[in-house]
């Protein structure tokens, strides 16, 4: 498997002093999607917890809903000219009577680390029909739970603490108890790992938890969270307006500016404990 961090001598400047130095780097490399042998996606991740990943990111096109759909998951051998296997192609085999994904769904580019919607071969297929309804979940979070998640975010971040560069997704309970932790280079993708990882445990829907993740809240991030049935999200930075409107339209929670004690809610206000109607 590939490294998750990578070292690089850099030019260190400070306080006109200069020096040379080692750095330790996050890795980034491309992970092509295949399912049932056929290239659906390449993502640029941060190996490791790559079948959750594919698990995922599948989750969230409305190919599989539950961890009886997927037969197996394996890296390919032969992705080198050599036949070796640089552990960077993932196969998923689907479960007997699943459909195979529609070939709107195939990617005309390769999807960025930065933002897992590029490439997508029409705007309809962005707008995925979920498994599950969030509106009705009965989660309720005291506005207390919520500003301790960011800290407890960060202070589970093993690669981070040697990088600096990697982005965090995390699921929690309704009295803030870590459940699931993954990182990536990606937003999108440290998402797509948690989902993964929830699918393949036969825990979806993620019914009365709550996902905090360490960037802005994009649409696609809204809407991965709505298709693992998760009904609340919330983000240390800010969401973008169609972000907003998915997650009032989906009725899910989401909250953005979420740092120190305060935080802006967008959606779904009334999950929040003790706070005064609109």
């Amino acid at each position: 498997m590939g490294r998750v961090t990578a070292r690089r001598r850099v030019l260190r400047i400070r306080d006109d002093a200069a020096s040379y130095r080692p750095d330790t780097l996050a890795a980034e490399e491309p992970m092509e999607i295949r399912v049932g042998g056929r290239p659906l996606a390449v993502t640029m991740r941060t190996p490791g917890d790559d079948f959750d990943l594919a698990a995922g990111f599948l989750v969230s096109e409305a190919v599989v809903h539950a961890a009886g759909d997927v037969a197996a998951i394996r890296y390919c051998a032969g992705a080198t000219a050599d036949g070796g296997n640089t552990f960077n192609v993932v196969d998923v085999a689907l479960a007997a009577g699943v459909a195979a994904p529609d070939a709107s769904l195939e990617r005309n580019f390769y999807t960025t680390s930065s933002c897992g919607l590029c490439g997508k071969a029409g705007l309809d297929a962005v707008r995925t029909q979920a498994a599950w309804s969030v509106a009705g979940d009965p989660l309720r979070v005291a506005p207390r739970v919520l500003t301790a998640l960011p800290d407890r975010l960060r202070a589970a971040q093993r690669v981070f603490d040697t990088t600096g560069g990697l982005h965090a997704a995390g699921l929690f309970s309704a009295d803030g108890e870590l459940l699931c932790l993954r990182e990536d280079v990606g937003r999108h993708n440290a998402v797509d790992k948690v989902v993964g990882h929830a699918l393949r445990a036969g825990l979806l829907p993620l019914r009365e938890t709550v996902l905090m993740v360490s960037g802005r809240a994009s649409f696609e991030l809204v809407q991965k969270a709505v298709m693992a049935g998760i009904p609340l999200l919330a983000a240390v930075s800010a969401p973008s307006s169609l972000a907003v409107e998915l997650a009032a339209d989906s009725g899910l929670t989401l909250v953005g500016f979420l740092r120190g004690a305060s935080m802006n809610v967008y959606a779904g206000a009334e999950r929040l404990t003790g706070v005064p109607p609109a």
